[in-house]
């Protein structure tokens, strides 16, 4: 129902940070106490607006944007899922910098900030400031919150390099589908394997691993995913070498990393004693993807 194709949006992320207009340093009481303001103002019971229109669109707002947003926040295994996302993607916004052009002016000009963490902020504030007057007005400055959230991680992952210079060639804009061609098929097939594991769907999304791997067999994040998908079905053995390709490729690959710490976890005789509570669903994987194994 509400789409928004600016910022981290662009790459198929559900950008929690920009639906409730905080920073993405932000403690979680701050994003508490902003997620209470903003459902008092578009819950039916308290909302100031008189236009009926107005109001079913802010009671949707509520239900369908701003409360998934804080629960993912609220939930350890959840948030701990959407971090680790929000890592790879951070990644891969350093990688593919050179296509990426900010379309607001305030994400322009924090792409050229000398002391960009508080232009951030100040930048952020200011929006967030404006972003539940109007209900029509929520998804546009959602957008422009998600554009500078885009810009810090790209400056924050650049490790304090200098701004782009003035005399830079021009930046390239992302297409409106904003997924590179020639990675478009495992791309996708990697954001459905990972749908799937969510809803515990393993076969599937094994499925989907395979097929991807088949067409590009050096994709470092569907080996990372595959061996967090046999580790999820107890098949440590099959497992192990998907994992090890995938830290092969890409010794940072985050899906891979975390299912080598598990995978060494059940190896030791701690392990070995805890693995039937853990298979349950509960601890690293439950964090990853939440939920219990049917």
């Amino acid at each position: 129902m509400f789409e928004i194709k600016q910022g981290l949006f662009q790459f198929e992320f559900m950008d929690n940070h920009g639906i409730l207009g905080v920073s993405l340093e932000a403690e979680f009481d701050d994003i508490r106490r902003r997620y209470m303001q903003i459902a008092r103002r578009l819950h039916p019971d308290t909302c100031p607006f008189e236009n009926p229109q107005d109001r079913e669109l802010a009671k949707q707002l509520l239900a369908k944007l701003v409360s998934p947003a804080y629960n993912q926040f609220s939930k350890e295994a959840e948030r701990k899922e959407y971090t680790l996302l929000l890592k790879t993607i951070g990644d891969r916004i350093v990688k593919e910098q050179h296509n990426l052009k900010p379309q607001t002016e305030s994400a322009q000009k924090l792409l050229q900030a000398s002391d960009y963490q508080n232009a951030y902020e100040s930048a952020i504030k200011a929006l967030a400031k404006h972003q539940y007057e109007s209900p029509e007005k929520v998804l546009e400055i959602t957008g422009q919150i998600s554009e500078l959230n885009l810009v810090y991680l790209l400056r924050k992952n650049q490790k304090g390099a200098a701004p782009p210079s003035a005399k830079s060639p021009e930046l390239t804009p992302i297409p409106s589908t904003a997924t590179p061609k020639k990675d478009s098929f495992v791309e996708q097939a990697c954001h459905r394997a990972e749908q799937l594991i969510a809803s515990q769907n393993y076969t599937q999304a094994a499925s989907e691993l395979k097929d991807a791997i088949k067409r590009q067999p050096d994709n470092s994040h569907c080996h990372g995913l595959l061996g967090l998908v046999y580790l999820k079905q107890n098949q440590p053995k099959l497992a192990t070498p998907h994992i090890n390709r995938a830290l092969q490729l890409d010794p940072k690959q985050p899906q891979a990393l975390e299912a080598k710490k598990e995978l060494e976890k059940s190896t030791t005789p701690a392990g070995i004693k805890s693995k039937t509570a853990k298979s349950s669903g509960g601890g690293l994987f439950g964090g990853l993807f939440g939920g219990k194994k049917k």
